[in-house]
C-alpha cells in the first residue's frame, strides 16, 4: 500500500523540491552579489527549511533532537552516518549556527539549480575522486576557512549511503586532513535514522509515512586518544543509535 501511495505522491514531492531549487537559484545569486556572505548564507538556510519541510507532502515526520551544549565560534567537526540524500537539508538547516561545509563530489557543483550553485560559492570542498592532489587542496582549503573564519565541516565518513540502513566503517581521511588545521576542533556525532526508508525503492517512488530523525550527540573527548581511536568511538556511538547499525 505504502507504494502505491509512493506512486501518487512522489511527483508532487518532486514538484515542489524542484520549484524550491529553482526559485532559490536567483535569489542566492541577487543575496550573493549585493549581500555577500551573510546574506547569501540566509538565502541557503531559508532554502534548505522548505526542502526539508517538503517532506511533509509524502506524510514523512522530521525529529531533529539538537544539542544546545555544543559551542559556537570554534571550528567542529560533525560526523555523521549517511542513508540518503535527504539527510543533508535538516543538517544544513537545523544547525545553520554553525557555518557547517559539505565535503561533496565536484560533479554536484555543476548543472543543478542551487544545488550547485551553494556548493561553488558557499565554501563546500567539492573534491575530484580520481584527483587525489586537488581532493586534499579542497579539503585543506575547507579547513584553513574552518581556522580563519570558525566555521564548522559536515563530513560522511562511510564514504557513500547506505541502501538498507546498516552502517559501513568509518574512515579516517577527510577528518585527519581537517583536524590537521584545527586541532582544537571538537568532533561532533550526529545519528540519522529512517531516511534510507525514503529511498528504499530508489529515487521512485519515494516512500510515504516514513520516521525520520537526526539526533547530534555530546561531543567525542579526543584527550590521549589517537585519530583512528576518535573516529572509531564517533563511529560506536552512532552505531548505538541507529536501528540497523
Amino acid at each position: 500500500m505504502k507504494k502505491i501511495i509512493g506512486f501518487i505522491l512522489t511527483p508532487i514531492f518532486y514538484f515542489f523540491f524542484a520549484l524550491c531549487l529553482l526559485v532559490f537559484h536567483p535569489i542566492q545569486w541577487l543575496s550573493l552579489k549585493f549581500g555577500g556572505y551573510t546574506t547569501h548564507k540566509k538565502s541557503v538556510d531559508i532554502l534548505n527549511f522548505f526542502l526539508t519541510y517538503c517532506n511533509i507532502l509524502l506524510f514523512n515526520t522530521i525529529s531533529f533532537t539538537d544539542n544546545k551544549n555544543i559551542p559556537t565560534g570554534q571550528p567542529i567537526v560533525f560526523v555523521a552516518n549517511h542513508q540518503s540524500t535527504f539527510d543533508i537539508p535538516a543538517m544544513i538547516y537545523f544547525l545553520r549556527r554553525f557555518h557547517g561545509k559539505f565535503i561533496s563530489k565536484i560533479e554536484l557543483a555543476k548543472g543543478i539549480p542551487s544545488i550547485s550553485f551553494n556548493l561553488k560559492h558557499g565554501g563546500a570542498a567539492n573534491i575530484d575522486r580520481k584527483d587525489s592532489k586537488q581532493s586534499i587542496g579542497e579539503i585543506l582549503k575547507l579547513a584553513n576557512n574552518m581556522k580563519t573564519k570558525n566555521w564548522s565541516a559536515f563530513i560522511f565518513p562511510e564514504g557513500t549511503r547506505t541502501r538498507d540502513g546498516k552502517m559501513k566503517p568509518f574512515h579516517v581521511g577527510g577528518i585527519a586532513t581537517l583536524l590537521k588545521k584545527n586541532p582544537d576542533a571538537l568532533i561532533v556525532p550526529i545519528a540519522i535514522n529512517g531516511s534510507y526508508e525514503m529511498t528504499k525503492n530508489g529515487l521512485f517512488p519515494l516512500t510515504p509515512f516514513v520516521k525520520m530523525s537526526w539526533e547530534v550527540l555530546d561531543p567525542i573527548d579526543k584527550t590521549d586518544k589517537t585519530l583512528e581511536e576518535i573516529v572509531l568511538e564517533a563511529e560506536q556511538k552512532i552505531r548505538l543509535k541507529v536501528k540497523n547499525g
